[in-house]
């Protein structure tokens, strides 16, 4: 699979009116702001451009404000887009807590994959208007009939345009609602409508997204993940995805995954093994001996320079071990002696 190259604008803006003017991207979801969460989602990106508030984050982005402050999500991503360079856009708002690195992958490969039917466009200002938009203040929005497609300059060579290929591609929620900030645009046809809107309105400002949607050739993607659009706009929301992470069939998948980030390494291990033998430890010799054995393992495997599989071999050593212990502790010294 080719790998496209893209910038990432995220939107870390707004007046968050239905969280009282909290805050909103440094709020925490397991343990971690929604800003860091987003930015973790796009990693892989040449160049991030934060539309807000300076502040620290998990990894360096280059900050600027819309123009006039607080002017709307058009605003801020036409303050943003003009620090791109890449030919690929990934617009998203600051907000989503369960976006990952495999959607952002999706939406990129289906900017860039023919449509299956060639000549057919989807409207994506029929759907607009909920989850991501509303998260930058747009809320819902009515749909608009498509006005005729205005004419367009030739494309970027490096990712060629043409009838079967589109402007974006825009992440649908599990209602079918387009997320027009959850999306990935070519970005010569995203800075010549962000200009041409400018230009019929006198400005961005409080405009909103539909006017940018409606006229771009765009391709709707089903969320591959539900949860990657879901937004933190209310503190309902907040307290639904901190319930979400705590769920007991997720946790402590969720809970791996983060201290993995924290720490800064990307070793992928067997959690069920481990657990059989922080379970095994703790039944076979004592209770704490559970965290200090599965502690043990990782730090062989690291002072080692081993991997996955040597953390596995250092498992099934230790469990074999923890085994030998409680097979002692059931036996009779006394018995079967003479």
């Amino acid at each position: 699979m080719t790998v496209l190259v893209y910038d990432a604008v995220v939107l870390a803006g707004g007046a968050a009116k239905r969280l009282g003017g909290a805050d909103k991207p440094g709020l925490r979801v397991g343990g971690r702001p929604l800003l860091d969460r987003v930015l973790d989602a796009c990693a892989e990106a040449a160049g991030t451009v934060v539309v807000g508030s300076r502040r620290p984050t998990v990894r360096p982005v280059r900050w600027t404000f819309e123009q006039p402050p607080g002017g709307g999500p058009l605003a801020a991503l036409d303050a943003g887009v003009r620090h791109v360079t890449a030919p690929v856009v990934l617009a998203l708002s600051a907000d989503l807590p369960f976006l990952t690195a495999d959607t952002v992958r999706a939406l990129l490969t289906a900017l860039d994959a023919p449509y299956a039917d060639t000549g057919t466009e989807t409207d994506a200002g029929a759907g607009a208007g909920t989850g991501a938009g509303a998260a930058t203040g747009t809320g819902r929005e009515a749909a608009v009939p498509r006005p005729p497609a205005r004419a367009r300059r030739p494309e970027s060579p490096y990712l060629p345009a043409g009838p079967d290929r589109p402007d974006g591609v825009l992440l649908t929620d599990a209602d079918g609602r387009d997320q027009p900030l959850v999306a990935v645009y070519r970005t010569e046809p995203l800075r010549r409508e962000l200009a041409l809107i400018a230009a019929e309105h006198g400005g961005l400002a409080h405009l909103p997204l539909r006017l940018l949607t409606a006229d771009l050739s765009l391709r709707r993607l089903p969320a591959p993940d539900p949860a990657a659009a879901f937004d933190c706009d209310t503190w309902d929301h907040l307290a639904a995805a901190r319930a979400r992470i705590r769920d007991h069939g997720r946790v402590l998948d969720e809970w791996i995954s983060e201290v993995k980030k924290e720490l800064g390494i990307e070793l992928d291990v067997d959690t069920a093994a481990l657990l059989d033998l922080a379970r095994d430890a703790a039944h076979g010799v004592a209770r704490p001996a559970a965290p200090l054995t599965t502690f043990l393992v990782g730090y062989a495997a690291g002072h080692s320079g081993g991997g996955p599989e040597q953390v596995l071999a250092n498992v099934r050593r230790a469990a074999a071990l923890a085994a030998r212990w409680a097979e002692e502790a059931g036996e009779d010294p006394g018995k079967n002696t003479e």
